[in-house]
Formats: C-alpha cells, sequence, structure tokens
C-alpha cells in the first residue's frame, strides 16, 4: 500500500503499551495495583520507548468480570483510586510526552448499574428500554438460541418482571440497547466527560457486538463445532453480533473523538479480513481509527503461515486504513508461553517492523511465559463457566515482576494471582542492567523503529524466503531496511546483503546464514 503525504497521527508512527492495572504495581498493600502504582512506574514505560498507555478498565465495578462489569462510567473504582489520583496520572503521563488511552466497555453493564436496576423494576420503567429484554418462547425458554460467549444461554430469566434480558457475557452484565436514543446519549455523555478530562482515545470493548439484529431470530447452527470448542461457537453469531447498524454508532463515536483533536478509537473486533476492514468506515464517513487486528495471536507460529497472514491483511486494507498488531493481551495467552523465549525474541523483532501500529502487554517486555495457577488460585470466571476447556485469562493477567525483593517487588502482600515462577531472576531489575535480556532488546528495538522512519511509516514488500522464513522490506523516502526471521530453532541458508543494526542473538551474525531463533535487521 503506498504511502500518503497528509499529515500523520501520532498513531500511525506510534506506539502503544497496554497496562492491565491490578497487576502492574500495589502501592496499598492489598495485593492488587492500583493507579497510584501505574503514576509510581511510568518512568519504566518511558523507558521503554513506547508513545501510548492503554489502560483496562478501572470504573466502580463489582468486578464480577474484573472491570469489565462496570456500575458508573464516570468515576474510579477505590480498589484503584479515584477521580483526582486519575486527574494526577493523567498528568504525569502527559509531562512524559505520553498519551492515555481508556478502556470504554458499550455493550453492556454491570448488574449493579443503576440504570439497570431501574430497567429491572418494572417493565413501565423509563429505563426498561436501556437493555435488551424480551418475552419468553412459546415453550416459556429463551428466546432464540443465542449462546453467550461465556457458554450456557445468551438469556436470564427475570421473574419479577416475567421477561428475559440478554448478556452476550456473564448474566451479571446485561447488554445495553444502542437503538435507545436516551441510552446512546448517556452513553456518548460519559465519553465526553473522559474526553474533557483530557484522555487520548478509547479502546472501545467487543465493539462489533454493540447492535443485536432486529427480531432476534436465532443464529444457524455451526457445522463444523465440536466439543472440544466453546460452547459459543456452536452457533455462528450471524444476528447477534455485527450488524449494519453498528457502523452508524462508530461512525458517530468517530464524530466525537474528531471533535477534540488528535484522539485515538481502537475498536476491539474479531472478523474475517473482508468485515473487519469495513469498520474503518469511509473517508467521508470514518469509523475507529483502528480496528485491532489479532491475526498474530489467532495464528500458528509458522513462516508460511504467517507469510499469507500478512499479505492477506495488508490487501484487505482500505486505502484509508492504517494497519495495526499485537500478539498478546489481557485475555491471551503470552507470546513467551506459546512459542519459547527464543522465538519470542524474534516475535518482538516482527511486532515492532511490520507496517503499522504495534500494541505490547505489559510483562511481555521481560518475557513471561508459562505461569502455573493452582486451582485454588484461579480467579477468571470464564474458566469456571467450561473448565474443561482450560480458556481461562489468568494466565496473561499474572503481576509484573519488579525486582528480587518478597512478592517481586509487585506488593507487601500475596498478589491477587501468582507470580511468574522465575521472577527473582526474570524481573525488571534485573533485566534493566543484562544487555542480553528480553527488556533490552525491546528497548532496542523501539529506539531503531523511533528514529528510522522507513520502520516506522514505511511501505512494506514481503520478500521470497526459504521455508521457515519470513523476509521483508520496508521503505520510506529512500531509506529501506530489510526484515529477516528464522521461525525455527534450525540454521537456514540465506545469502543476506547489508550492516546489521540489530540481531536478537548477541553474537555476531553469520553470513550466509540466519541461525536458530535469530531476527536481523539489515541497512
Amino acid at each position: 500500500m503506498p504511502s500518503t503525504t497528509r499529515p500523520r497521527p501520532w498513531w500511525e508512527s506510534g506506539t502503544i503499551y497496554q497496562i492491565y492495572p491490578r497487576s502492574f504495581y500495589d502501592t496499598t498493600g492489598d495485593g492488587v495495583g492500583d493507579l497510584t502504582g501505574v503514576i509510581e512506574k511510568l518512568d519504566h514505560v518511558s523507558s521503554l520507548g513506547v508513545d501510548a498507555i492503554w489502560l483496562s478498565p478501572i470504573f466502580p465495578s463489582p468486578m464480577a468480570d474484573f472491570g469489565y462489569d462496570v456500575a458508573d462510567y464516570t468515576d474510579i473504582d477505590p480498589l484503584f483510586g479515584d477521580l483526582a489520583t486519575f486527574d494526577r496520572l493523567l498528568a504525569e503521563v502527559h509531562a512524559r510526552g505520553l498519551k492515555l488511552i481508556l478502556d470504554f466497555v458499550p455493550n453492556h453493564s454491570s448488574d449493579h448499574h443503576p440504570w439497570f436496576r431501574e430497567s429491572r423494576s418494572s417493565r413501565d420503567d423509563p429505563k426498561r428500554d436501556w437493555y435488551i429484554w424480551h418475552d419468553p418462547a412459546p415453550d416459556g425458554g429463551p428466546p432464540n438460541n443465542w449462546i453467550s460467549d461465556f457458554g450456557g444461554s445468551a438469556w436470564e430469566w427475570d421473574a419479577a418482571t416475567g421477561q428475559y434480558y440478554l448478556h452476550a457475557f456473564l448474566k451479571s452484565q446485561p447488554d445495553l440497547n444502542w437503538r435507545n436514543p436516551d441510552l446512546r446519549a448517556a452513553m456518548f455523555d460519559a465519553m465526553r466527560f473522559w474526553l474533557d478530562r483530557g484522555v487520548d482515545g478509547f479502546r472501545i470493548d467487543v465493539l462489533w457486538h454493540i447492535v443485536k439484529a432486529e427480531g432476534f431470530p436465532d443464529n444457524p447452527p455451526n457445522p463444523d463445532w465440536t466439543p472440544d470448542k466453546t460452547e459459543r461457537d456452536k452457533v455462528i453469531q450471524l444476528y447477534s453480533a455485527d450488524q449494519p447498524e453498528a457502523h452508524a454508532i462508530a461512525a458517530e463515536m468517530r464524530a466525537l473523538a474528531d471533535s477534540y483533536g488528535s484522539r485515538v478509537l481502537i475498536g476491539e473486533i474479531f472478523l474475517p479480513n473482508a468485515a473487519h476492514a469495513r469498520w474503518y468506515g469511509t473517508p467521508q464517513r470514518p469509523e475507529v481509527h483502528l480496528p485491532f487486528n489479532f491475526q498474530l495471536v489467532e495464528n500458528p507460529w509458522d513462516a508460511d503461515v504467517l507469510r499469507r497472514t500478512i499479505a492477506d491483511y495488508a490487501a484487505s486494507l482500505p486505502s484509508w486504513g492504517w494497519p495495526n498488531w499485537v500478539f498478546g493481551s489481557h485475555d491471551a495467552a503470552r507470546i513467551a508461553a506459546r512459542i519459547g523465549e527464543a522465538q519470542a525474541r524474534v516475535a518482538a523483532l516482527l511486532l515492532l517492523t511490520l507496517r503499522g501500529t504495534p500494541t505490547l502487554y505489559q510483562g511481555d517486555e521481560v518475557g513471561i511465559g508459562r505461569v502455573p495457577i493452582p486451582p485454588e488460585r484461579i480467579r477468571d470466571p470464564q474458566h469456571f463457566r467450561q473448565p474443561s476447556l482450560n480458556i481461562g485469562r489468568d494466565r496473561s493477567r499474572t503481576p509484573m515482576p519488579w525486582d528480587k525483593s518478597a512478592f517481586a517487588g509487585f506488593s507487601t502482600a500475596e498478589p491477587w494471582l501468582p507470580l511468574n515462577p522465575d521472577w527473582p531472576e526474570r524481573n525488571v531489575a534485573a533485566q534493566s542492567v543484562d544487555p542480553s535480556s528480553m527488556l533490552s532488546l525491546y528497548r532496542r528495538l523501539l529506539t531503531i523503529r523511533r528514529q528510522t522512519p522507513a520502520l516506522a511509516i514505511g511501505d512494506m514488500k514481503l520478500l521470497d524466503a526459504p521455508s521457515g522464513m519470513l523476509a521483508y522490506i520496508r521503505m520510506q523516502a529512500g531509506e529501506l531496511r530489510t526484515i529477516l526471521l528464522n521461525l525455527t530453532d534450525s540454521p537456514i541458508a540465506f545469502d543476506w546483503q547489508g550492516d546489521v543494526l540489530l540481531s536478537t542473538l548477541e553474537s555476531p551474525a553469520n553470513p550466509g546464514q540466519l541461525r536458530p531463533n535469530e531476527g536481523l535487521i539489515l541497512a
């Protein structure tokens, strides 16, 4: 895709760093991270060389889904601090030249939200239609066959009012009705509340779920479903997600964000390429700036597969759409747990040299791998809904190891989730002084990216390469960089040319081959 000469927004050349506040740094001694902890560790984030922070939800919540069940969209949960602490955090972030992006959860609220309590109080309550209620099926059961993403029916019976309400996730997370203009206005007011305070954008949770088909028809059964897959996949979400009307809402969100200047909207959207690309909108009616691209999470770590994935994704983008990449988050197994530390170094080079905005996830910069979670320490409700599938998200939410002191310097108390077992050696303090560490690699990569327009905003061309290897060039205004990645643990013969700017291995590169688990940036 050719580069353009338009002024570039900060997020095109920038890098985003996701913080899961519960697991970042605890300053109150309760074993749970907080906003003051984020403030105290901002220098670590700044020293990485990233441009923006995305905070997972910090709003008041009963924490049934650890903040993704919001009970008040315009306040801070006391577990994390208060609005004054948030304002101080925002000021400290901006003082370091960084941006702050909040996680906005528009598809559903908590059942503790005053709106839902009013909605549930009576069929005649003015807020009844702020949520999605429906009469039973003729047999008295749920209105249709929709399945919650966490398993089981997506409908919950309310005996007091004699109807079912919809919940795409837990029954304590009732879905909001975005077809209701008053609800819609209230949610936009919530966005304005934070934009007025100075936040730099939103990551919008499960955006593609935000509108459901009128009439609530049954979803078609999935002929490929097998019992080893999540219950959600028993049906194809044809009517419960990705509805045409949702794009008008995304466009309205974009218009609001644009009215505040340089703000970014990142949409969480799991869809095939063609449907995914529609969430950019059109030049006349743009939608989200970055529909999140999870394909480095979803696909096998295989050079041939990833080459096709990269090419197909790039081909699917509209000419005005900027790509983005992520290989980890609070929902996905960590990259080092999936492919091992040696290849996680190669993955870091891939993520930070592909064309598009990369998002890093806290802890990946020190290479946290597999963290055993004993049964009595499991916290994720998704695990308990379908325990046999072992799809719990605790594995990616374990606390940051800061140093070799008690509880890895994360807290003075037992952390809410277990630490990585190698925390005495694998921690920020130890890796900061080790030039061969994963953390040092990330810092070097981010420095090179920041200093090299070809890597930050340049065009990209995939190159032919032997099996097991990815190769591509990045180009900008006559500047050219070649990226070579060995995605195997065996050497690959390849007659590369150029000066080595960076290798994922510490010893000098060998002309004529890529060593096992090696990635190179060449000038």
